[in-house]
């Protein structure tokens, strides 16, 4: 490593999809932050992608990206299905490492990745971006504060409309696919981070003819009585909110919830309250800054995604895949 300051943090991307794109996009306008390096198993791939964002270093293969001495951390951005190899590869070579979401496709790689890199002593989050925008932040303070008395119920849904494609990442059980694991998993994370882990959970899916799941709604109970109503889908448009109801009063996060700048809170008796939380950009600066504050600050995982969290949402995503019959073939 070369400086323990990480300034500016030296990020490897490992991946260069549309997901890399998006955070490298937002990486680059932060100054104390330099996209140091791209991996590929394409070398014209990557010296594309590193052109696009001017990366100094681009690599053919992943190994020489988590080997490359001008990489502090690594973001891996691969699909789903890859997460554990990779991220198990950079930790191996030393290196931090931000895992995009899902964190891996189920609760026992995760597991492995979670112990490598405690041995290790080494950084690791998952990028579950939405908990690091200031509006989440505002809706943590919100919820424990009492400001609409004691949360108990959490309705909140991500779907969205996509052609059928027996080959894509969504509709191929191979990498994957369905709904629950694309985007289903943001209202569970959103549901894990108000109530903590559930220890009850109903669900009821339609399984499309490539075998993933394209619509499912979701019941989730926790050991204080509060309950999240959610539902996910990759062949529907959902109205893509999120209401957090309490005794005294409402939250509602504004459309779309998962990439939030407004929420209204309602008291019981007051007029709702708008409060806004403009930005540019499209928000993966929050989650590369918190990565940062974490290393400088000398921390090997998040307080505001901690693994333990990571592991326990992953135990609810097998859970819930049990229920409808979902099983991928590499598990």
């Amino acid at each position: 490593m070369s400086t323990n300051a990480y300034s500016p943090l030296r990020w490897g991307i490992l991946g260069a999809g549309s997901i890399a794109r998006r955070f490298s996009s937002d990486v680059k306008s932060l100054a104390d932050h330099k996209l140091a390096a791209v991996g590929s198993r394409d070398q014209a791939k990557a010296d594309a992608f590193a052109s696009e964002f001017g990366i100094p270093n681009r690599h053919a293969s992943y190994e020489a990206l988590v080997a490359d001495p001008e990489v502090d951390i690594v973001y891996v951005a691969t699909p789903h299905t890859f997460h554990r190899e990779h991220a198990l590869l950079a930790l191996r070579a030393g290196k931090p490492v931000l895992c995009e979401k899902p964190f891996t496709i189920n609760a026992a790689e995760a597991e492995e990745v979670v112990k490598e890199a405690r041995e290790r002593g080494l950084f690791l989050m998952e990028g579950m971006w939405t908990r690091c925008f200031p509006v989440m932040h505002r809706l943590r303070e919100l919820a424990k504060s009492g400001a609409i008395g004691e949360p108990r119920l959490l309705q909140a849904d991500f779907g969205f409309r996509a052609g059928v494609n027996p080959d894509s990442r969504l509709f191929n059980l191979a990498l994957g696919g369905g709904g629950l694991m694309d985007v289903g998993i943001y209202p569970v994370s959103l549901a894990s981070m108000l109530f903590g882990a559930a220890d009850r959970s109903t669900a009821l899916a339609n399984i499309g003819a490539t075998g993933v799941d394209e619509e499912m709604a979701i019941l989730l109970a926790y050991p204080g009585g509060e309950l999240a109503t959610l539902s996910t889908a990759v062949r529907l448009n959902t109205p893509q909110a999120a209401t957090l109801v309490g005794t005294e009063g409402t939250i509602v996060v504004s459309s779309p919830w998962w990439c939030p700048k407004q929420l209204v809170v309602s008291r019981s008796g007051q007029a709702p309250a708008t409060e806004e939380f403009p930005f540019t950009g499209g928000g993966f600066q929050f989650e590369a800054a918190h990565v940062a504050d974490c290393l400088r600050a000398g921390k090997t995982e998040s307080d505001i995604i901690p693994l333990d969290e990571t592991l326990s949402i992953l135990r609810t995503l097998d859970g819930l895949r049990a229920q409808i019959g979902l099983r991928y073939p590499m598990e």
